[in-house]
């Protein structure tokens, strides 16, 4: 087992590269280690010509990722590294980096915020049926940035979608079923055999092939999606407001200090 560091866990079984989010304590929750981590692991796995499938998935049976460091954000401290390069990542190292390999999300458990936007820029989901998505960054004094706003409308119903978004309520895991969100709800013992089980099936086909088809159909253009630039270009405009808005200050302190935030829409 290879450890990109302690708070992400890699492993290569065969053709096939799985990556673990190791902060089960915090609910696998995204800080700069996790960002680094995992944005790492996707170069190794698109450099490596023998990786032809990647996993994600997290620790523990409770959360797949329970999103931003909430308490890390309340303390101060940044989600993203200092290398402009590495920050182009995206949330995570992972919504703003494509790669030509397939990457399954494998959910163990609640995928709430950030997490469901990384379920969201997968390619396949397969989710336990303990699991749960939703993005609740409005309650938080907050949105969806990392890519949520736009994608999960492009993924689901668009009024299910708003839904979703304006009130920050979760859905179960067989609604995501429902809803085309996730390709198959499995027991949760069965999750990662279950993961393992598709990702040979693509490995198994021909690597440049699978590759192609994948770039072709996301709308890749190298290691990047050119049709999401505007979108991106849009969420970072509103999140310069949002985000420096004393609201989105009182939401992750409210979060750290388990009370009701107050808002005062400034």
């Amino acid at each position: 087992m290879e450890h990109a560091n302690e708070e992400v866990l890699v492993e290569r079984r065969g053709h096939v590269m799985l990556i673990t989010l190791n902060r089960p304590k915090a609910r696998n929750a995204v800080n700069v280690k996790v960002h680094m981590g995992l944005g790492l692991a996707l170069e190794d796995a698109e450099a490596d010509p023998e990786i032809r499938c990647v996993i994600l998935t997290g620790a523990g049976d409770k959360a797949f990722c329970a999103g931003a460091d909430l308490v890390a954000l309340s303390r101060g401290e940044s989600l993203r590294p200092e290398d402009p390069a590495h920050a182009a990542w995206g949330f995570a190292g992972f919504v703003s980096h494509p790669i030509g390999k397939p990457i399954i999300a494998a959910v163990n458990g609640f995928a709430l915020g950030g997490g469901s936007e990384l379920a969201l820029a997968s390619d396949i989901v397969i989710a336990a049926d303990t699991a749960a998505f939703g993005l609740p960054e409005v309650k938080r004094g907050i949105f969806a940035a990392a890519g949520g706003v736009f994608r999960l409308g492009q993924q689901i119903p668009k009024k299910i979608a708003m839904e979703m978004m304006l009130t920050g309520d979760p859905i179960s895991a067989e609604r995501a079923l429902e809803l085309g969100l996730v390709n198959r709800v499995v027991p949760f013992d069965g999750l990662l055999d279950a993961a393992f089980e598709m990702a040979e099936k693509i490995a198994a086909n021909a690597p440049l092939s699978v590759q192609a088809s994948k770039r072709i159909a996301m709308g890749m253009d190298g290691n990047a999606v050119p049709a999401d630039a505007e979108l991106w270009e849009r969420s970072t405009r509103e999140g310069a407001k949002v985000f420096a808005s004393l609201d989105a200050k009182e939401g992750p302190k409210a979060f750290a200090e388990k009370r009701a935030p107050v808002w005062q829409a400034k």
